[in-house]
């Protein structure tokens, strides 16, 4: 039986049970993937499906009270590869389970956070997955109200408004200054991007330094812009720094800005780490791979995406989760420092 549709209509249930010789109940009853439909049938309604283009309504189902298998998904960049790496490990996870990702980048505002979350939560989707820059009152009330699941992810240091996912971040900053104080480092600087908008660095950094004084240390000088991470950024930064007194190590507020440093100090044909040695954070493989290997912290980013699905998809399933897991990180000692 052929179909004939003008484009302006929207293709209905009622389209596609004519199409396939079956009633509007079967055809409801297989695009929602119910059990008690037989094989043939299955195949029939989906035939129907892909000649008519019919596109499931799931905003009406969800209204309706069915699950929606949208996840919303609030990332502050995917620009730096960190947060690319924690949406494919989420992506893996939700896709097996038969969920997708509706995905909104908050640009570091927390203005346009909170506008984002209000908008996604507006298309009713199954849960809700935040990497939140610095979530201003207005979100924290939008995410406690709301009756789905919500997965804040990357930071556990502080208090979820229902799960989190991450790792400690001031202990990671605590833990790097311990293992370079045990190596005899005792003269200590700072590199950073924009640490007011990018609060985990912030709290790195303030663990870091929070180990440094229980030895009797601080940092010798700070640098930082108000500016997205880079490999330039960092490289601009390590300049001011080498272009005055320099201290022995210089700890970054990640590997894209140690990388920076890296190449900054080998174009003035300085020896890493015999004449300057450099720390990151999130161990990224560009860091690994250098021709001297990044002293860095592995952040497990895939891991957290992967975790947080888990969280969500256990939820949808009725069961009972931990509200707060931390999936730890590593020390890799790499050759820099």
């Amino acid at each position: 039986m052929t179909i004939h549709l003008d484009k302006t209509e929207r293709v209905t249930l009622a389209d596609v049970a004519g199409a396939a010789g079956v009633s509007e109940i079967t055809v409801s009853r297989v695009v929602r993937g119910m059990a008690n439909v037989s094989q043939a049938t299955v195949s029939k309604v989906e035939e129907a499906i892909a000649r008519t283009g019919y596109v499931r309504n799931r905003l009406a189902g969800a209204m309706a009270g069915d699950l929606s298998n949208q996840i919303a998904v609030i990332l502050p960049s995917l620009s730096n590869s960190v947060f690319a790496d924690l949406l494919n490990g989420l992506e893996v996870r939700l896709q097996s389970a038969g969920f997708h990702s509706v995905l909104g980048i908050s640009n570091y505002d927390s203005a346009r956070e909170a506008k984002l979350v209000e908008s996604l939560l507006g298309w009713q989707p199954g849960g809700l997955v935040i990497a939140p820059t610095r979530l201003s009152d207005r979100a924290v009330r939008l995410l406690e109200r709301v009756r789905i699941p919500v997965v804040e992810v990357m930071d556990i240091d502080r208090d979820p408004t229902d799960m989190v996912v991450g790792i400690s971040h001031r202990q990671a900053g605590k833990s790097m200054a311990y293992y370079l104080i045990g190596r005899g480092y005792r003269s200590f600087g700072y590199v950073g991007h924009d640490i007011g908008a990018d609060h985990r660095a912030a709290i790195r950094r303030d663990g870091f330094r929070a180990a440094l004084q229980e030895s009797g240390l601080d940092f010798e000088t700070e640098v930082t812009a108000e500016a997205e991470s880079s490999v330039p950024l960092g490289r601009e930064l390590t300049g001011r720094i080498l272009s005055q007194r320099a201290p022995r190590l210089l700890y970054f507020s990640n590997d894209d800005m140690a990388m920076g440093g890296l190449f900054e100090a080998m174009s003035r044909g300085l020896q890493v780490p015999r004449n300057l040695a450099i720390a990151g954070f999130n161990g990224l493989q560009i860091g690994q791979s250098a021709p001297v290997a990044l002293t860095t912290v592995e952040s497990r980013r895939s891991l957290i995406g992967q975790r947080a699905a888990d969280q969500l998809i256990a939820r949808f399933a009725g069961q009972s989760v931990e509200r707060r897991i931390d999936v730890g990180f590593t020390l890799l000692p790499g050759e820099s420092a």
